[in-house]
């Protein structure tokens, strides 16, 4: 896989020493407070760091680096080849939050998936409740589509998502 950089960002594949740093966010109750996995216990980071450094085929997975260290994770998957469809999400660390990080990883991961993997349409989801998240998606230009009602079941309650997509 290859790296993407930005102005502030470099999007690299994921190495076994970055488990300490994605351990710090995964772990993180607020910063998952939206997502349908974690806070994660070491076991699992370890896990998801031995997978993502060979991931799945249609699965780019990036860290986000920020001044040399690892304060995020941005993942594209291809979900119809036929149609050229593909999703993408992110996840930062709180330290990293309110700098247009998340907005740069975004808006890099767009590019790629319409310019190098080939992609027509991309999809991202977030909680109604997770304004941040909402504001990335808008200012990496993605429209709103419409509310997807009891979505994902997450830690005992089902919760609703926001659809945004873009096209090429």
């Amino acid at each position: 896989m290859s790296e993407l950089t930005t102005a502030r960002l470099l999007l690299r594949p994921f190495e076994p020493g970055d488990v300490t740093a994605v351990h710090a966010y995964a772990s993180d109750p607020e910063v998952v407070r939206y997502m349908d996995w974690g806070p994660n216990t070491l076991a699992e980071t370890e896990a998801f760091v031995a997978d993502a450094a060979d991931p799945a085929e249609g699965v780019h997975l990036f860290a986000v680096e920020h001044e040399g260290h690892v304060v995020g994770a941005v993942e594209l998957r291809v979900t119809n080849h036929i149609h050229a469809r593909g999703e993408f999400g992110y996840a930062l660390a709180r330290s990293a939050w309110g700098r247009g990080l998340a907005t740069e990883a975004a808006a890099a991961v767009l590019a790629f998936a319409f310019d190098r993997a080939g992609l027509h349409r991309v999809a991202a989801t977030c909680d109604p409740a997770n304004t941040g998240s909402r504001r990335v998606l808008e200012k990496t230009g993605l429209t709103y589509e419409g509310r997807l009602k009891d979505y994902l079941h997450i830690r005992g309650q089902w919760r609703d998502r926001l659809l945004y997509a873009a096209t090429r």
